[in-house]
């Protein structure tokens, strides 16, 4: 009499939970809108530093990854042992910050400024093939309207990244004290990363600019860690919310003006002295 070992279905879904992946995605500002002749260069340049920074921080480098290395065109979607994952906060952030200060000093004029928005997360993922929640939740993060907010206050304040730290990321290694530097908690700024077009998406995060205080940061969004107002903006007051203002409406005033508001945008303004 002989038995065989059961074959698993594979229509019968695997109820344990797969072993967790350290997520780095990594996205460069205004790549899409450059001239086809940049992209390749500036993006080599990308590689360049980010084979250094990983190699100083302690990290296996990009291309040493295998499976966990995915191009995505614009950037780069990094997948590392969780074992890492402080690591990719810090020293790598800040050691990423310099470089890309340092290539801002020694670019060709005509070579493009390179910024990065970053989002670090951690979770499960199925192996060989890297699928699940993980991925698409980092890359929800790097796209968040918070994201980009923090990257529009590192270019304002001349700075080059701008990185989302997913919660269950910043307590196992800023809030746990597994920073290398001098990194402390009050340089993040603790917020909800929401997606455009993705309603359903709400996440609490972290913000960090290199360089850049997180009060500083603050005043770049609305209502840090608060759902934006949905309702729709209240109209002038001359105006009905039946009566939204159009091109070419002529306004009269017939006497000083104190009032720092009249109307939401004037393209054109023509005073007419007759009366005078």
């Amino acid at each position: 009499m002989t038995s065989s070992a059961s074959v698993p279905d594979r229509d019968v879904p695997d109820h344990d939970v797969p072993p967790e992946q350290a997520v780095m995605v990594v996205d460069m500002k205004g790549y899409s809108r450059l001239p086809e002749a940049q992209m390749a260069p500036v993006r080599s340049d990308l590689d360049s530093i980010l084979e250094t920074v990983f190699a100083q921080s302690g990290l296996p480098v990009p291309r040493t990854l295998d499976s966990g290395y995915k191009d995505t065109g614009d950037g780069v979607i990094l997948l590392l042992p969780p074992r890492h994952v402080a690591r990719l906060v810090d020293p790598l952030l800040g050691n990423l910050s310099a470089a890309l200060q340092r290539y801002e000093g020694i670019r060709m004029a005509a070579a493009p400024a390179i910024r990065l928005r970053v989002a670090v997360h951690v979770g499960p993922l199925s192996l060989p093939d890297h699928r699940g929640a993980a991925i698409n939740e980092a890359c929800r993060l790097v796209n968040s309207d918070a994201a980009y907010q923090a990257v529009a206050a590192a270019t304002d304040n001349g700075l080059f990244l701008a990185a989302v730290l997913s919660e269950s990321v910043y307590q196992r290694s800023v809030q746990a004290g597994r920073t290398c530097s001098e990194l402390t908690e009050r340089q993040f700024l603790s917020v909800t990363a929401r997606v455009d077009g993705k309603p359903g998406f709400e996440a609490p995060c972290r913000l960090f600019v290199p360089g850049m205080p997180a009060d500083s940061l603050r005043g770049y969004l609305p209502d840090p860690g608060s759902p934006a107002p949905r309702t729709p903006p209240v109209p002038p007051a001359h105006l009905s919310p039946e009566q939204p203002a159009r091109a070419g409406a002529v306004f009269n005033f017939r006497g000083t003006v104190n009032d720092p508001v009249i109307a939401d945008r004037i393209k054109n303004i023509r005073i007419d002295r007759r009366s005078r």
